[in-house]
């Protein structure tokens, strides 16, 4: 089946009360299984959080991912990552070992290069709110241009 639906698999556990609840909701609203209903649910939530404007939590850990440096050198740099986005210690020219510590957030698919700001932790806000934007155009970068919510966080870098 190349080029399938890839999916995932979670074990939820709940309480008899719920269990009940969530049935009579999956067949009440026709869905084919509980899990089925649960995956709408979650789905549904995640949706009025965005449009709440909440941020959508990303869950960073290290690894590695590629970038596309300033004179245009594709490479493989270790940092943080919570897809879709990287951040790394460095600057546009490339990672940093020692001295003046920048990070930099790299929008992973494309490896390109979103910003150099002056902490991880702007790079995990910036992350955040892309996120939060992006959610609205699918889950990919939306056709509408995030510079100006590049040059804030820049600006505040400052």
């Amino acid at each position: 089946m190349a080029g399938g639906l890839k999916t995932a698999s979670f074990t939820v556990r709940a309480t008899m009360a719920q269990s009940v609840a969530w049935k009579q909701a999956t067949e009440g609203e026709g869905f084919p299984s509980v899990g089925a209903w649960l995956a709408g649910a979650a789905d549904a939530y995640l949706k009025v959080r965005a449009r709440a404007g909440m941020p959508i939590p990303l869950a960073w850990h290290r690894g590695r991912f590629r970038v596309r440096l300033e004179g245009g050198e594709l490479v493989e740099v270790k940092g943080h990552v919570a897809p879709p986005f990287g951040s790394f210690c460095g600057t546009e020219e490339g990672p940093c070992y020692s001295g003046r510590k920048r990070h930099v957030l790299v929008y992973t698919p494309s490896a390109r290069i979103l910003a150099t700001l002056r902490s991880y932790a702007q790079c995990k806000a910036l992350g955040a709110e892309l996120a939060r934007l992006w959610v609205r155009w699918g889950g990919s970068e939306p056709a509408e241009d995030p510079a100006p919510l590049l040059q804030r966080f820049q600006r505040e870098d400052m």
